[in-house]
């Protein structure tokens, strides 16, 4: 299914007719279950949300569960899955996920899993791995000379199956050409975020990120301890919507005047609050979304840094190279020559 963007999302318009993007996930016995039902829960809600909007006229996604043998498998915490796929199945599968768990060990031992994944990963538009299920990726063959990421309990590992990669051992996931790599089971969904966000655009990404109360900017080549656009509304329901709105709204004046007089409060009142609530103040967070922003339109295209700095909010191409330097420790010009997607 190739990349769409749903620019106008307040009122129907005509439906996108495109097949279902078939994302099929490989499970194996005392696998992690939240690596499996984050990455596929963001998949099957943004397939639900396009519907309900009259946005796609078939289910954008069709989400499958492939296992050895088609049936129910035991999951690490004791609830078992049921696979609708095995090995023998040969219906063609746009995106390939491999989840972890403590069961890889196992499977990667397994040669018919494996070779599975030799077979069917050629086939399909992308291929990603939640975890440890980077290590099936390993043993398949399918990292040499990649820029790949694992939890860092595992980097010294992985190492050892994957000598010809680079492992980021600070990204929540790392995409290089067709191959995704997360972080961590938690990251699974941002990196599944991602690939929506690359199918359907960032309005699409952004709504279906708000309704699972999901970080929508975690970026993969963000540090983890990163700030994000859309924060848990724990955090106190007026300062998310606040961060929503701030999100949306990246290239007007976001003064603490402005945001004050939004929130009703006097600046020294929401100055407190909102620090208490997300222990940053209002300017180093507007900062921050900034740079998370300006990040991706580095990443994504070819526009000069005076037209991204405008986009993004800053004042000046020069104010966004001092907040890049800052808080991410390099400047624009870098950043894009070392993250610049050419796939």
């Amino acid at each position: 299914m190739p990349p769409r963007t749903v620019k106008n999302m307040s009122r129907p318009c005509n439906h996108i007719d495109t097949p279902s993007h078939r994302v099929a996930m490989l499970i194996y016995p005392d696998a992690q279950i939240l690596d499996i039902t984050g990455p596929l829960e963001v998949f099957s809600r943004t397939a639900r949300w396009l519907n309900a909007r009259q946005l796609t006229s078939s289910d954008a996604y069709d989400i499958q569960l492939v296992a050895q043998r088609a049936g129910p498998v035991r999951c690490s915490n004791g609830i078992e899955l049921i696979a609708t796929r095995d090995l023998r199945d040969e219906h063609p599968v746009e995106t390939l996920m491999i989840c972890g768990g403590p069961g890889y060990r196992a499977a990667m031992d397994n040669a018919d899993l494996v070779a599975w994944i030799k077979k069917f990963a050629p086939r399909a538009r992308r291929i990603a791995s939640v975890c440890t299920g980077v290590f099936l990726l390993a043993k398949a063959g399918l990292l040499e000379h990649r820029r790949v990421t694992a939890h860092r309990e595992y980097v010294n590992a992985l190492a050892r199956f994957a000598p010809n990669s680079t492992i980021d051992t600070r990204a929540m996931y790392v995409h290089d050409g067709n191959i995704f790599t997360s972080g961590g089971a938690s990251a699974g969904t941002d990196m599944a975020l991602a690939m929506v966000e690359h199918d359907w655009g960032s309005p699409v990404t952004l709504s279906v990120a708000r309704e699972l109360v999901l970080f929508f900017d975690r970026h993969g080549d963000q540090p983890q301890y990163s700030r994000l656009l859309g924060e848990r509304r724990h955090e106190g329901d007026r300062i998310s919507d606040l961060k929503i709105w701030i999100a949306e709204n990246i290239d007007k004046d976001l003064s603490l005047e402005k945001l004050a007089a939004r929130m009703a409060m006097s600046e020294r009142n929401f100055s407190r609050h909102f620090f208490a609530v997300t222990h940053v103040t209002p300017a180093r967070y507007v900062e921050q979304v900034r740079v998370e922003s300006a990040r991706r339109k580095l990443e994504e295209g070819n526009l000069p840094l005076e037209k991204i700095a405008v986009k993004t909010g800053f004042s000046s191409a020069e104010h966004m190279r001092r907040s890049f330097q800052r808080l991410l420790g390099v400047p624009p010009s870098v950043y894009r020559e070392r993250f610049h997607k050419t796939a």
